[in-house]
């Protein structure tokens, strides 16, 4: 993430447009964007692990792209599609950290990249992000469906949450984790690892008792398997976030711009009332 944050910056100082936040050239530098960020991503991934970095394909589509791109392997019709999938799932979801930061930096009437660059460096803090990174290292520490059903009871008994459960704005399941859960058991299948997709549903099931607490499965509980099945190194989870959040943070600054206000919230100051000023000297 810090690899993308600072090399979307760089961006800024390349394209003709950078300095025109008009409405048709924030698309076009939109369109830009996202194409750059999955080829950063990738080009970054191959170049730390002594590879080439792999040319996109114009014959393939953005999601499939991204797979080729990273592996120079041209990725199955199902895998393609359960990326895009993905891609679309994480594309826009409110006002969420990454959403309210690109917000707060376009509405000061900076430009685009300064937007995405802050909306990158918000998505990189664990608390927003780091969810599918997190709930594949819980499938490894589980390794067995028959161990879920204790590993819930651990950590429950211990006031620890489950990862890939709960939302701050849903209290049923959220409704995009539905449309991985199929893909995720049919890729699992073709990859010959059906224990993961086992490992989700035995968790699930352990967790049922507390989904009238409003603790539901999120849709960052599927994706990590995802990109593990993927041959997506761990630390490229976050990344493959953000290359699906760009045309949603993109929307999110197009709507600000639309009807601009320096976003400017007040603080209550709750400190020591007013003191005498003391020299420093005399301190």
């Amino acid at each position: 993430m810090d690899v993308l944050r600072t090399a979307t910056s760089a961006l800024s100082a390349f394209d003709p447009e950078t300095a025109d936040n008009s409405r048709e050239a924030t698309l076009r530098k939109a369109v830009r964007l996202t194409s750059q960020v999955p080829m950063i991503v990738a080009a970054h991934s191959r170049l730390r692990a002594g590879e080439e970095p792999v040319a996109a394909d114009q014959a393939l589509g953005h999601a499939a792209n991204l797979l080729w791109m990273l592996t120079a392997r041209k990725p199955s019709a199902d895998a393609a599609q359960l990326i895009d999938r993905d891609l679309i799932l994480h594309a826009e979801h409110g006002s969420n950290a990454s959403s309210f930061a690109a917000r707060v930096v376009i509405g000061t009437e900076a430009n685009l990249h300064a937007a995405i660059v802050a909306a990158i460096a918000a998505l990189s803090g664990p608390a927003h992000g780091g969810a599918a990174e997190d709930v594949m290292k819980m499938a490894e520490r589980i390794g067995d469906p028959s161990r879920a059903a204790g590993y819930v009871r651990e950590k429950r008994k211990a006031g620890v949450a489950v990862t890939g459960f709960g939302h701050r704005v849903y209290r049923a399941e959220d409704p995009r984790a539905r449309h991985m859960r199929a893909g995720v058991e049919r890729l699992s299948e073709e990859m010959g690892e059906p224990k993961w997709f086992e490992i989700l549903q035995a968790v699930v099931t352990a967790m049922a008792p507390y989904a009238r607490h409003g603790v539901n499965v999120n849709v960052d509980f599927y994706s990590g398997v995802v990109y593990h099945l993927l041959g997506i190194k761990r630390d490229l989870f976050v990344p493959i976030f953000a290359i699906g959040r760009v045309p949603g943070w993109v929307v999110q600054v197009l709507e600000q711009l639309e009807n601009n206000i320096l976003l400017r919230p007040l603080t209550l100051y709750n400190g020591p009332d007013a003191r005498a000023y003391v020299p420093l000297e005399t301190r």
